[in-house]
């Protein structure tokens, strides 16, 4: 049996055992409210909980995006496991306020806690949906990027026997019959699975890559060898850009409305606290690791002319070739690369489809019709999407830094007002609009970074001096947030 034939025949098992998964969510659903399909009734435990968030929060994004940028970059982008970090610390600055006054007034999507904090000023329903309309944008760019990187894998595990559109359009499908099924459930359940895949996966690349290399110290020495300026030591403007981005990403990430519906989802806050606390070590086994895989790469690969997101399939590729135990490993990997590229798709699908009936259409949290009408807004935004991936112009990366750039001015909407009574809501919608335009602007005439800073960093700047000042010029006002 060929590579190709192999790969359909697990990817064939891979899929039905999805469609399996989501009939028996379906199943184990109680009811049809939108509490129920988009947040599992709020009963994700830490198991679980810990892998969904592992698994949405570690995508295409981690096994294409961050292997091509290191493969561009070199060693600077070591400080990939530093923003990832960042992540959680940030985290931690919003969890403790948001998750007891989301379970004590039933919040399903992120605007319901703009609406509540806000709640009798008369920008607040222009604060809500700035901010649900950004969201949406942030996920739907977030889905594309996984569209893109579902083509491109499937294509590779089958030999090319599938190609990137069917793999497309093929595996859309096969998400959106699950996520419509099964809900939070069916995601967060497949989540776990995948998130097991994710990381088996890449401890097997790696082990392969350093084993037949010699070691980390014999990588190092050949790549100074092929690319000096890998391991050369940053100049201020790489450094300028490791900062910016550890703010980018640490802001940016925790406002991914998927994970802010898991904090609304997990059983209680202990869950969400042991969960959590297992996160913190995951930037070490994995984005340290796909950069090292990266790094690697340029020794073994040459990209010239080619997308750098090609990085990751040319070294399985390679592992393949081997043939024997190494063809099902590079196999396993492929589908654990899918997996998790997957589980994040179905993630974005699914609060894709709660905000744009919850956030933009003002429908109720409560209500089943609201539940009927996310999956067909959900099932629109994916048709729209998949044209869009097919023409697949911009690298992975690209894509991390645009959403961001659009999330992080959600960011006085959230963190400073659940720190700072004052904020109130013309001003936070002015500072969004003003942070939001400046960034886009710079991004649509091709500049992404000032000295290094990235555009969206310096938006956010100029978003919270706009809030606060506005804020402050205002009579003060008791806040909503408890």
């Amino acid at each position: 049996m060929t590579f190709g034939q192999m790969g359909l025949v697990a990817l064939g098992f891979y899929l039905a055992g999805l469609v399996l998964v989501a009939e028996i969510a379906r199943r184990a659903r109680k009811d049809s409210t939108p509490s129920d399909h988009f947040l599992a009734a709020r009963d994700l435990g830490v198991f679980v909980l810990f892998l969904t968030l592992y698994a949405t929060a570690y995508s295409g994004n981690s096994l294409l995006g961050y292997p091509g940028k290191a493969y561009r970059t070199g060693f600077s982008f070591i400080m990939a496991t530093g923003f990832m970090m960042s992540i959680i610390v940030v985290f931690h600055a919003l969890v403790p306020t948001l998750r007891p006054v989301a379970v004590a007034h039933g919040f399903v999507t992120p605007g319901d806690w703009v609406r509540h904090r806000f709640r009798g000023e008369s920008g607040e329903r222009a604060l809500t949906l700035a901010v649900g309309i950004l969201m949406c944008v942030a996920l739907a760019n977030f889905l594309l990027a996984q569209l893109q990187a579902m083509g491109h894998m499937t294509g590779r595990v089958t030999d090319g026997m599938i190609s990137y559109e069917v793999g497309i359009v093929g595996l859309a499908f096969i998400i959106l019959f699950y996520e419509s099924r099964g809900g939070m459930r069916a995601v967060a359940w497949t989540d776990a699975a995948q998130g097991i895949l994710m990381l088996v996966g890449l401890a097997a690349l790696l082990w392969w890559l350093v084993g037949t290399a010699g070691g980390l110290e014999a990588i190092t020495d050949r790549v100074s060898e092929v690319r000096p300026t890998a391991v050369a030591v940053p100049d201020a403007t790489v450094c300028a850009n490791w900062f910016s981005s550890i703010a980018l990403l640490g802001l940016g990430s925790v406002l991914y409305p998927q994970a802010i519906q898991r904090v609304f989802a997990a059983r209680s806050g202990r869950v969400l606290s042991r969960s959590f606390a297992i996160m913190t070590f995951m930037p070490l086994t994995t984005t340290l690791v796909v950069t090292l895989i990266g790094v690697a790469a340029i020794t073994r690969v040459n990209l010239e002319g080619i997308a750098s997101d090609e990085v990751t399939p040319r070294l399985l590729e390679q592992w393949a070739a081997e043939g024997g135990g190494h063809t099902v490993g590079a196999i396993l990997v492929f589908l654990g690369a899918l997996a998790a590229i997957m589980s994040t798709a179905d993630s974005c699908l699914l609060s894709l489809g709660s905000l744009a009936a919850g956030d933009l259409l003002g429908r109720s949290g409560q209500d089943p019709q609201t539940t009927k009408l996310g999956k067909r807004l959900a099932a629109g935004i994916l048709l729209l999407m998949v044209p869009l991936a097919m023409w697949g112009q911009l690298t992975l990366w690209r894509l991390i830094e645009l959403k961001m750039e659009l999330l992080v001015q959600c960011v006085p909407a959230f963190l400073l007002a659940m720190h700072w009574s004052r904020l109130r809501a013309w001003p936070t919608f002015w500072g969004l609009c003003v942070g939001t335009g400046y960034a886009s602007v710079m991004a649509l005439t091709g500049v992404k970074t000032l000295g290094g800073i990235h555009v969206g960093v310096i938006g956010l700047a100029l978003n919270v001096v706009v809030a606060s000042l506005g804020s402050l010029a205002l009579p003060h006002r008791e806040s909503a947030s408890s």
